[in-house]
């Protein structure tokens, strides 16, 4: 807590909140990639450009903008909008539960916070970083950090590509594009044997459950790829305890 009440001036001059700055900086290209695609898709759609804007700032999810434009277009009811854009960001709850350890010690408004910035990528290289799920004091300037990057080139790329959609139509194939994008930047993260049989894994899931509905094969995929994870971690021998 004495982090968090020193107040924003001392949060970006930790060490720690530069650190998390930089390992998303190298992350920032495929997030670019995919918000000036989120961009694009809402300013070409009925939601015109203001409400663009707003869907932009509000809604801290590319998978959930692009999955409810065309339920929008089409005047589904809005249950069925926010029940769509649910599914398809299902995956949160199971980073939820692998979060909890490092934050369940904040108060619910500091939580509240966290849960609106948090984001695939940033998941990654915090726990990545805190490998060990019990809280420190440098996570949260760590964690800030990294989300100050992935947040402002989120809205950044989303609102040039709001801006310029009538000059990159998505036949460009931008969303190929911000596919790969992430897909080489995903790569880099494939450290070790585990998250290479995780990831391929999830792969395999993904494409085998494509024909689900509301995009729920991204869930079954995270699931699977947790399941394996899990199970290898405790197929693990055990290190011997150092000798006093």
């Amino acid at each position: 807590m004495t982090e968090i009440s020193a107040g924003a001036p001392a949060l970006w001059r930790h060490a720690e909140f530069r650190r998390g700055a930089r390992e998303m900086i190298g992350i920032a290209l495929g997030i670019s990639a995919w918000g000036v695609v989120a961009g694009v898709a809402m300013a070409n759609s009925s939601l015109g450009t203001a409400w663009a804007v707003v869907m932009s700032l509000v809604v801290f999810s590319g998978t959930g903008q692009i999955a409810s434009l065309p339920l929008i277009s089409s005047g589904a009811p809005l249950w069925v909008i926010w029940a769509t854009v649910a599914c398809v960001n299902l995956r949160f709850v199971i980073f939820s539960l692998q979060w909890r350890p490092y934050w369940v010690h904040l108060p619910l408004r500091w939580r509240l916070g966290v849960a609106y910035f948090c984001a695939d990528l940033n998941y990654v290289t915090f726990v990545r970083r805190f490998p060990d799920p019990k809280p420190a004091p440098e996570q949260w300037p760590y964690f800030w950090g990294g989300m100050v990057v992935n947040w402002g080139a989120w809205q950044v790329s989303s609102l040039l590509g709001i801006v310029l959609a009538h000059h990159l139509p998505m036949h460009w194939g931008l969303s190929f594009a911000g596919t790969t994008a992430l897909l080489a930047l995903t790569y880099t993260l494939v450290s070790d044997r585990a998250t290479w049989v995780a990831a391929a894994v999830a792969a395999c899931a993904a494409v085998a459950a494509y024909a689900l509905p509301l995009r729920l094969n991204i869930l079954v995929a995270i699931a699977a790829a947790v399941a394996v994870g899990v199970v290898i971690d405790h197929t693990k021998p055990k290190s011997a305890p150092k000798a006093a």
